[in-house]
């Protein structure tokens, strides 16, 4: 079983009320054409028509060389914190993901990385966690590299 946890309600509230992303610039803001546009918070796709904001995102805390950082998309409007344990709708909509496993120290566990169709999904990141060294795993577009979700394993 796994944890699939979307991006933090404070962190979201901050950036629709014009927080910084992560290059000091303000969420730009678009309205979504309803197609691959997902939303880090509550894990849905942006409906067609809706406001997006769209910025640039580091899940790590501070800086180091494994500090990736890629655009990502969020409603604009008010949405209800996605997450838990089946997957999530925005991991359902490309034929396949970037997944790799990282370490309690927020390192890259080489080895881990594997580029998994979506309906191989679930057994790649279960394969993932045998190794004791990941702590967590991050999904990310394959084609894009744009952040997904976080996904720890469950209890």
């Amino acid at each position: 079983m796994f944890e699939f946890s979307a991006l933090p309600s404070n962190v979201v509230k901050a950036y629709r009320s014009g927080g910084l992303d992560a290059f000091g610039n303000p969420p730009e803001r678009a309205i979504s054409d309803g197609t691959a546009n997902p939303c880090r918070h509550c894990l849905r796709d942006i409906p067609k028509g809706a406001g997006m904001l769209i910025l640039a995102h580091k899940p790590f805390e501070g800086t180091h060389p494994y500090t990736e950082v890629g655009p990502i998309f969020l409603c604009a409007e008010d949405c209800t914190q996605g997450g838990g344990t089946d997957v999530p709708d925005v991991l359902t909509t490309s034929p396949d993901y970037l997944i790799k496993g990282y370490s309690a120290h927020d390192r890259i566990v080489y080895g881990t990385g594997v580029v998994a169709p979506t309906d191989e999904l679930e057994a790649q990141l279960a394969a993932i966690f045998t190794n004791p060294d990941v702590a967590y795993i991050h999904v990310r577009s394959a084609r894009n590299n744009c952040y997904q979700a976080r996904v720890d394993r469950g209890g």
